[in-house]
């Protein structure tokens, strides 16, 4: 009974239903009459057909509208699930699975140009875009935008027309030098690239360069007017050192001393490929670097024109560079214009002209030349084994031998295409200066008329003394005796009288030759001359006095 009492109390638990969850496969559709969208009431009878039969509703000819002929069976949607169709992919699996694909322009650049332009929001230049398809592109005084420079050095980096770029006289940042440098590592068309004035700085060169030993195809480089400083072309040269192979610089105007010339002559020592070098207008005064650099140009078989016009090179050693430079036999134009050569710098220099087989041209215009020197290096053509067909001596005064010499020259029949410019011709005859003497005395002269009530005539007081005593006369004596004869003649004028007819030094002082100033003031007043002395006059005796002794004794005779 205890277990039936125990089941008894025991309660069955009660579980309530709140959710069952049916499993429906996504591939089975319910039956059509289960569709929720067919839920429409069909009526019973056709409204047409009523119509019809009431003559209400006309069905046509039975012909089919031509609205509905372009429509076929199949693409009339019978399907009330397919009446709004899934949107096809606008591009995104491409954009989040594909990279972007590039675009292809053409090697000429144009169309890269154009794009790169629009992207940076600039205006594209003409001239540029057109002669993409030339040899020459010149852009100089062109004011192009310093930001333009990215997109004219991107497209020139495939391009295979242009091999001449020039950019004078346009300002270049750093930025746009970057990306010119960075034209470098991939263009190999373009052979000369000219930038004169265009302030690119020691920055900008530092840009410029550090990618110029990659470049095999620039030969000429014009860098003129660019501020570069000593350390600027301490970078041009380090470019040099890694294998650059620029022949053609121009580094005149950039303010360049003597170190930076040292600098060049040590790179040339490992990579010496130059065939032309402009230092012109720079302040290269040491000799010595000129030297070093002469130097290494003589041992490179391929240099041709050294221009160091406006230098201010002056003295021998200078002379004993371009002596060394002149040993090399393929050099053609020297340029030493506008500096202090003269002398045994000329000297030096005539006796290696006939070592330098190839030389054509050698200016040496407004240099101090004497007559002299230019007859020296006149004398030089005579020879045949002397090549020289242009001697330059512009503002050279030469003498009249001078002239004949250079007829007999150029009538040789080696000398038919040679050119001998010369400055001008120096008289023989010396010209002579104003004699102080005359304007020291007209000065003292004015200086005794200006009294118009009581003038003095200088003339003829130094008559009158000289008259009086013809030795010299003490510096002192002759201030205080003209002064008190009514000439004031200032301590400066006494001086120079003094300096012009210096007499014997005594003792104490100084003296005035006064025969020397007589004779001179004879010679200049000629007119002058003192009036004639008076005869002595003669004495008459006064007559005995009667005195009154002699007066009695009549009386008492």
């Amino acid at each position: 009974m205890s277990s039936s009492f125990n089941s008894s109390n025991e309660e069955v638990p009660v579980v309530e239903v709140v959710f069952t969850n049916t499993l429906d496969s996504s591939s089975e559709e319910p039956p059509r009459e289960e569709w929720s969208s067919l839920l429409f009431e069909i009526p019973d009878e056709n409204i047409k057909r009523i119509k019809y039969a009431e003559n209400l509703y006309d069905p046509g000819s039975g012909e089919i509208c031509p609205k509905y002929i372009p429509l076929s069976a199949s693409s009339v949607f019978r399907h009330p699930f397919y009446n709004y169709p899934g949107v096809t992919d606008p591009g995104i699996i491409n954009a989040l699975l594909h990279p972007i694909p590039k675009i292809l322009y053409t090697d000429d650049g144009q169309e890269l140009y154009l794009a790169l332009c629009k992207e940076m929001g600039i205006c594209p230049v003409r001239c540029f875009y057109r002669n993409l398809l030339e040899d020459t592109i010149n852009l100089n005084y062109y004011g192009v935008n310093p930001a333009g420079f990215r997109a004219i050095a991107m497209a020139l980096k495939l391009n295979r027309y242009v091999k001449v770029l020039d950019l004078t006289d346009n300002w270049i940042n750093e930025d746009g030098c970057f990306h010119l440098g960075e034209m470098f590592v991939s263009n190999i068309t373009l052979t000369e690239l000219n930038l004169t004035g265009c302030r690119i700085g020691p920055g900008g060169a530092r840009q410029l360069c550090i990618n110029l030993p990659l470049n095999r195809s620039l030969k000429t480089l014009n860098l003129s007017k660019n501020q570069l400083g000593d350390q600027g072309v301490e970078y041009l040269s380090f470019a040099v050192f890694k294998g650059a192979d620029v022949t053609n610089v121009n580094l005149s105007y950039n303010s360049l001393s003597p170190k930076c010339i040292l600098r060049l002559a040590e790179v040339f020592e490992t990579n010496n490929k130059f065939t032309h070098l402009d230092l012109s207008w720079n302040f290269i005064l040491s000799a010595n670097a000129i030297y070093s650099l002469c130097q290494c140009l003589s041992a490179n078989p391929n240099f041709e024109e050294l221009n160091l016009s406006w230098n201010s090179l002056s003295g021998k050693r200078i002379g004993l560079a371009m002596k060394n430079l002149l040993k090399n036999p393929n050099i053609r134009k020297l340029i030493l214009t506008k500096n202090k050569l003269e002398g045994p710098a000329i000297k030096a220099i005539g006796a290696n002209l006939s070592k330098a087989k190839k030389l054509q041209t050698l200016d040496l215009s407004y240099n101090p030349l004497t007559p002299v020197d230019a007859m020296n290096l006149l004398l030089r053509l005579k020879a045949r084994d002397v090549k020289l067909q242009n001697l330059i001596m512009e503002d050279v005064f030469v003498s009249l031998e001078f002239l004949e010499v250079r007829e007999e020259i150029l009538k040789l029949k080696y000398r038919k295409n040679t050119v001998i410019t010369y400055g001008g011709i120096k008289a023989s005859f010396k010209s002579v200066g104003t004699d102080m003497r005359e304007i020291v005395l007209n000065r003292a002269a004015a200086i005794g008329n200006q009294s118009k009530k009581a003038p003095k005539d200088f003339a003829l007081i130094i008559l009158q003394l000289f008259k009086l005593d013809k030795q010299p006369m003490e510096f002192k004596l002759f201030t205080r005796t003209m002064r008190s004869l009514g000439m004031n003649l200032d301590d400066d004028l006494l001086q120079e009288i003094l300096n012009q007819f210096r007499g014997p030094r005594t003792e104490k002082t100084f003296s005035i030759n006064m025969a020397a100033l007589h004779d001179y003031v004879k010679r200049k007043w000629p007119d002058k001359k003192l009036p004639p002395t008076p005869p002595p006059e003669i004495v008459v005796p006064d007559p005995p006095k009667k005195g009154k002794k002699d007066k009695k004794g009549k009386k008492g005779k």
